[in-house]
């Protein structure tokens, strides 16, 4: 097919748009349709490429930031999408895309397609490529500047390392002993998981916030998880782990009265089961403890929510997007029961694989650490790209945005 036979458009509509995208290899949830409603402080193209007989054959959508002087620079956030093996089509794309960048008088365009250039758990120090990172030089063929194969999340827009979880035949059997303990140890405090989304919006929020407050970290608002739910309806989901501290409580009681009742009866002769039965007294004081110290803090025993994600699923992948959890439950493993459930619920919903998010690349963090205990692979991804659209100005340009770079997804 010649370069001249394709269409360059601007304006897909979400029907022709979406069925592209979500059916695509490289699909990502960050090149739907409605992210662009998420992401409404930009403004906005649905741009696409069609072959001479008027089917779609790439798309990307753009992201308009406005900057200072009546200037912009536009971002394809996990895109384009298209197959980047076919270099005319690659070149012709970007090259309309360009000349849609000066009608904004943008100084760049910025994108960091989906193309995983490496699926290995993060113990594999090797770090093995399946070829795709090859796929750089294509970029350059058509004019980009590649990032490079940067390592923190700092570094760019979007993490360069995520932990994701390919659907298994048999999710718990796949999981490591470890975490088959931490999740029956969850089901012993009789943990529920309800699932929802506009009404169960406060309580998550205020998990969030929590999450926040301990880490010193800004994530979102109840606003804007409300937006996420109200652009994704049934493909979004929150689960809530409610703990029933009254029940708990009245549990932890009853044992600890078999035990001392066990205890007064126990023969003095019988000191290794004394010693076992005075550990487990002791342990279950502490529980009772702390359960009428939480209850005296929230001015309730009543069922209570204590951890919960937000998840929204998009093409054959579901992603974890934003998690809370109040840690004085800690100890009740609440994240361990969630995160399973909220695994299942993707795969029941014909998904492929379930992104638990962006770790550093160093992956030696503890946050990989705790995403590890539910087997994901880390996916690498090839990297951000720069388009320069304004040639004279696009340097200086770049380095002011180094210096304020942040928060642009």
């Amino acid at each position: 097919m010649e370069v001249k036979d394709m269409q360059f458009t601007t304006n897909l509509s979400r029907e022709e748009y979406d069925a592209f995208v979500a059916s695509h290899p490289n699909s990502n949830l960050l090149q739907s349709y409605d992210w662009a409603r998420v992401k409404s402080n930009w403004d906005h193209l649905y741009t696409g490429m069609k072959n001479e007989e008027g089917k779609l054959i790439a798309t990307a959508l753009v992201l308009i930031k406005p900057l200072p002087g009546g200037f912009s620079m536009m971002y394809i956030p996990r895109g384009p999408i298209l197959d980047y093996t076919n270099q005319p089509l690659l070149t012709a794309f970007l090259r309309h895309l360009k000349q849609e960048g000066k009608k904004h008088r943008a100084l760049f365009i910025k994108m960091d397609p989906a193309i995983v250039i490496g699926k290995y758990p993060s113990s594999d120090t090797s770090r093995p490529k399946n070829g795709q990172e090859a796929l750089v030089k294509n970029f350059e063929n058509a004019g980009c500047i590649h990032q490079g194969f940067t390592t923190m999340i700092s570094e760019s827009i979007q993490p360069r390392f995520h932990s994701i979880v390919d659907r298994p035949e048999d999710l718990l059997a796949s999981l490591p002993k470890k975490t088959k303990k931490l999740i029956k140890e969850a089901e012993k405090r009789h943990l529920k998981i309800v699932q929802g989304r506009h009404a169960l919006l406060e309580d998550f929020a205020s998990l969030v916030a929590k999450t926040e407050d301990r880490k010193h970290v800004a994530l979102r608002s109840k606003e804007y998880f409300e937006h996420l739910l109200d652009c994704y309806g049934d493909n979004s989901i929150i689960m809530l782990a409610i703990a029933d501290l009254g029940l708990i409580l009245s549990e932890n009681q009853k044992k600890l009265a078999k035990i001392e009742a066990d205890l007064a009866s126990l023969p003095e002769n019988q000191k290794k089961k004394r010693f076992t039965l005075e550990e487990q007294k002791a342990g279950l004081e502490k529980d009772i403890a702390n359960l009428e110290q939480f209850g005296k803090e929230l001015g309730t025993l009543d069922p209570t929510p204590i951890a919960g994600v937000l998840t929204i699923k998009y093409g054959k992948c579901a992603e974890m997007l934003y998690a809370g959890m109040d840690d004085r439950f800690r100890r009740f493993m609440p994240q361990y029961k969630t995160y399973i459930e909220n695994f299942q619920w993707a795969f029941d919903h014909g998904c492929e694989e379930f992104s638990m998010g962006g770790v550093e690349g160093t992956l030696d963090d503890g946050l990989t650490h705790f995403k590890d205990n539910f087997a994901p692979l880390i996916h690498e991804y090839i990297g951000e790209f720069d388009l320069p659209v304004n040639a004279l100005l696009y340097k200086p340009s770049k380095w002011a945005y180094n210096r304020r770079k942040g928060g642009q997804d």
